[in-house]
């Protein structure tokens, strides 16, 4: 069953620094793999401040967390990444 749905935007919960995201990060998913016997995934997409994207990765639905109201967004330089 799909906990998230498409086109929702939310924040990683680690870093992937072959991409040079760091957790937190916010990212929109795209596609909803489903594992018959394992965990689901998902494909993200990842825009940079204006709007174009810097990176398409797959993660597994552990590894992503939903927005909350209680948070707010931050600009970082993404050479800075980990």
């Amino acid at each position: 069953m799909m906990t998230f749905e498409l086109f929702t935007r939310v924040a990683l919960r680690e870093d992937f620094s072959r991409y040079k995201l760091c957790r937190g990060d916010v990212a929109t998913i795209v596609e909803y793999h489903p594992v018959a016997n394992g965990e689901d995934g998902y494909s993200l997409e990842v825009f940079n401040a204006v709007g174009e994207t810097i990176a398409v990765l797959v993660v597994s639905e552990s590894q992503i967390e939903p927005l909350m109201n209680n948070e707010v967004l931050h600009i970082r330089v993404l050479d800075q990444a980990v």
